[in-house]
């Protein structure tokens, strides 16, 4: 069984189809096509027809106005928070009753949660206005042209990161009814797939999650049988063209290639460089660092991410944005790991282990993963060196928090009952 997602797989397929929009950070191809790039690749079979309705007034088709949000998409993926807020506020006053530069407003609040596993809630508030304030603009201007798929495009956007937060809030029923709205709005936008590969985005996690989900978890089957049949190789297509062709969504195309690929297609191999070209794209981007370290540390290109994680706790240490407990709970385990194993440097190694436990235990991530991996290494070190307490007190949070079938558990709970008294 796969690992568990942080909130409930059931709201899986609809949280993510909402992600239709300008950004929200995780990636795949090469970063350096970002620049407002021509529509091209788009691939018209995902539509019978091409909608006949007119384009006029789209922002998010205008080209002038992408080379003008260009600056301020790279500074938001770079965590350069007050530059790009700028520009979205610039926006906001030539065109008050239009939802773009509401929801770029509210996307830049949501990565100013995410890169803390939304640990942290003080951005909650503004970024729920922001989300409301775009579905508001976006329910009058289909009010006004039924056939403004625009507008379908930011309703199923908006309500889609609506929903995901507030899952992550544990508040299921305003996710529900957020997700349901989403789903209903990308099933109209989708009908504008063939004007531009933002639409598409949609469609692409709608066709590869309602597969994935009934693979790996057959008791949603019955759920599942009310929405429309998927493709997941389609969606892993549909993926890739939102990648090499999208402005706004093309970032998340990437992010989402790169997280299944690695999670759920189990092609490390081929998400690296995925990660590696975000990294280097966005240096800045806590988020992407971490992963790309991550990427390394399981393809054993230890130089890297030795390299990414002295970086990653440099930046939490002088403050940078998006550089959280979070960060350097990954990066101090896997220095604590090359510094025992490589280096064979036991107390660098006992040092950065505990480092990670610190910052774990600091945002609440003590369920299992890098926590219960550093509590087992310095058991392990303390027993080595006939340290019977300390090795007792690691052994203890193993047995306490790790899952009862994993070899952390089975391990911790073989030395306490050998070691009693």
């Amino acid at each position: 069984m796969p690992t568990p997602f942080r909130f409930s797989r059931l709201f899986l397929l609809l949280l993510l189809l909402g992600s239709l929009a300008p950004g929200y950070a995780q990636a795949q191809q090469d970063t350096s096509a970002i620049k407002t790039p021509p529509i091209r690749n788009v691939d018209l079979g995902n539509v019978d027809v091409l909608p006949n309705t007119d384009t006029k007034g789209w922002l998010l088709l205008d080209k002038d106005i992408q080379l003008e949000l260009d600056g301020a998409v790279q500074n938001l993926y770079n965590f350069k928070y007050d530059k790009a807020e700028k520009q979205f506020r610039s926006l906001r006053r030539r065109y008050p009753h239009h939802p773009m530069p509401y929801f770029l407003m509210g996307l830049s609040n949501w990565w100013k949660i995410m890169p803390t596993n939304f640990q942290t809630k003080q951005y909650d508030k503004i970024f729920f206005a922001y989300m409301d304030t775009a579905n508001t603009y976006s329910e009058q201007l289909a009010k006004a042209d039924p056939n403004n798929y625009e507008a379908y495009f930011f309703l199923s956007a908006a309500n889609g990161f609506d929903a995901r937060l507030n899952a992550e809030r544990h508040n299921w029923r305003r996710a529900t009814f957020s997700s349901k709205r989403a789903l209903n709005y990308l099933q109209k936008s989708k009908e504008a797939n063939g004007l531009s590969p933002e639409f598409l985005f949609g469609d692409a996690l709608f066709n590869y999650y309602s597969i994935w989900i009934p693979e790996n978890y057959p008791l949603l089957k019955p759920v599942l049988l009310f929405f429309p049949k998927g493709d997941k190789q389609l969606g892993l297509k549909q993926l890739r063209t939102v990648a090499d062709n999208a402005f706004y969504t093309g970032v998340e195309a990437r992010v989402f290639l790169m997280k299944l690929l690695h999670n759920d297609e189990h092609q490390t191999g081929s998400a690296l460089p995925m990660a590696q070209a975000l990294a280097k794209k966005y240096p800045d981007n806590g988020y992407f660092e971490r992963f790309y370290a991550l990427l390394c540390f399981d393809q054993a290109q230890f130089a890297e991410c030795e390299r990414l994680s002295k970086d990653i706790l440099e930046k939490i240490s002088v403050g940078m944005p998006g550089y959280e407990a979070a960060s350097g709970r990954y990066a101090s385990y896997f220095l604590g790991y090359l510094m025992q194993f490589k280096y064979k440097d036991v107390a660098k190694a006992k040092d950065y282990y505990q480092r990670c436990i610190v910052f774990a235990e600091s945002n609440g991530e003590t369920e299992g993963g890098f926590y219960l991996f550093a509590n087992a290494s310095l058991a392990k070190l303390a027993d080595q060196t006939s340290d019977k307490a300390g090795a007792k007190r690691y052994y203890s949070v193993v047995a306490d928090k790790a899952d009862h079938k994993s070899p952390q558990y089975k391990e911790a709970k073989a030395w306490l009952k050998k070691n009693k008294g």
